[in-house]
């Protein structure tokens, strides 16, 4: 427990953050699932459209430091490439 109002403040704002950190990343997560439940699928359009949706919510997660920037563009450039191929 904090002892100070200074670290209790501290150990609320840390909750939060981690709340909403946890979201984010569920929420990323759920996109790409979408644009590789589609690239299994053999769908090249709904993938399309699922990527064109998961790109804007995975570089806010990269953004926002959910995620290291180099990984997410490393995640989107993999997807566009499967897309491609598929």
């Amino acid at each position: 427990m904090a002892n100070h109002p200074s670290a209790a403040k501290r150990h609320r704002q840390t909750v939060r953050r981690t709340a909403v950190n946890t979201a984010r990343k569920s929420r990323v997560r759920g996109f790409i699932k979408d644009v590789e439940g589609a690239i299994a699928w053999g769908d090249k359009e709904k993938a399309r459209a699922a990527l064109r949706a998961a790109q804007p919510e995975m570089q806010r997660g990269a953004k926002k430091g959910v995620a290291q920037k180099r990984t997410m563009s490393r995640k989107l450039s993999r997807l566009s490439a499967r897309i491609k191929a598929s």
